[in-house]
């Protein structure tokens, strides 16, 4: 098995067998009925500097994951590192100081801001939680913030409802830049607006990435949006990540079944070019009880025996590229010929 959470000093997040379950009451009594796998075993690490997507179907726990990097919910078992702290162990007061490294921007522009509060107490709130009290730096870092992202000063004094889809995320993201951060969670940012403004959505996140050396996670579900934005991709499907590889790899080269099904439904510009698609027969079975073996080996065209009771390990396949599946033969290091 190939650890991609190896521990290494380039890399910012290392996540180590994540875990999230939730249990389900039933009858007057309460007891647990049943137990629901959002994520079951997350290997990842982040490096410093990069933007990784993490994409998959629906429901797969992509969410999850991100929230549970923040410890906006909390994790069964496993461990998250963020600059070589366990995350999951830090106390309250330590990890209030930490939340200023690590912000996260809402898939939905509309409900995530407080449409009772002017842009500048929106934005600025995460000042006065951590202790800045002066108006006038609370104010002077705002408008930074604004002005990064492509707003004016006078944008302060108005109201989310007096804005478009594409300003309330640019509200949003100056909202997680305000602190400064190193590290944000970007949960599905332009999946919400029209595609015309994605684009602007998506060309700002990639100049502030670039500008402010900005580490992001970026959750989505789009394959054409992340080969876009992202330098590197892990796949995810029902819990866990069945590929991770660099994005020129991936897109070129992708491995597993549920991967080359993803990319087979990407829009193809050209209306003369013809690609096949691949179908999946059925739903994604339920997280509540999740298939034996590989997870995807109930709607998978190339399953065989072995994919139904056996999980498969992560391997390596050379250029940086990582799968979890059966029919995947491992790259041959010299030390192996020899």
């Amino acid at each position: 098995m190939t650890d991609i959470a190896k521990t290494d000093t380039d890399n910012l997040l290392e996540i180590r067998d994540l875990k999230v379950y939730y249990e389900i009451k039933g009858s007057v009594l309460k007891r647990t009925v049943g137990v629901v796998k959002a994520v079951d075993g997350v290997d990842l690490a982040i490096k410093r500097g990069e933007i990784l997507g993490l994409v998959g179907e629906s429901g797969c726990g992509k969410t999850t994951v991100g929230r549970a990097i923040l410890r906006l919910v909390e994790a069964t078992e496993g461990t998250v590192s963020f600059n070589g702290r366990n995350v999951f162990e830090l106390p309250p007061s330590e990890m209030k100081h930490l939340r200023r490294e690590m912000q996260l921007v809402f898939q939905d522009p509309y409900s995530s801001l407080d449409p009772r509060s002017k842009v500048g107490d929106i934005v600025g709130e995460g000042l006065r939680v951590h202790g800045i009290r002066d108006r006038q730096e609370r104010h002077t870092q705002v408008l930074k913030a604004l002005q990064l992202v492509g707003l004016q000063e006078h944008h302060m004094r108005r109201f989310p409802h007096e804005f478009s889809g594409g300003q309330r995320q640019r509200i949003g993201i100056a909202r997680a830049l305000v602190l400064n951060p190193s590290f944000i969670v970007c949960d599905e940012p332009v999946s919400a607006l029209d595609v015309s403004i994605q684009s602007q959505v998506l060309n700002l996140l990639k100049d502030l990435q670039g500008e402010l050396n900005l580490t992001l996670m970026f959750i989505a579900h789009d394959m054409s949006v992340v080969e876009h934005l992202c330098n590197r991709v892990a796949v995810m499907y029902l819990g866990k990540i069945v590929e991770v590889a660099t994005r020129e790899e991936l897109f070129s080269n992708p491995q597993h079944p549920y991967t080359q099904a993803l990319m087979s439904a990407i829009p193809v510009a050209d209306p003369k070019a013809k690609r096949e698609r691949l179908i999946l027969e059925g739903d994604p079975p339920s997280p509540l009880n999740p298939p034996s073996g590989c997870r995807f080996h109930t709607r998978c065209p190339e399953a065989i025996d072995r994919c139904a009771v056996e999980e498969p390990l992560q391997i390596d396949l050379g250029q940086q590229h990582l799968c979890a599946c059966h029919l995947r033969e491992p790259v041959k290091t010299p030390e192996a010929i020899g």
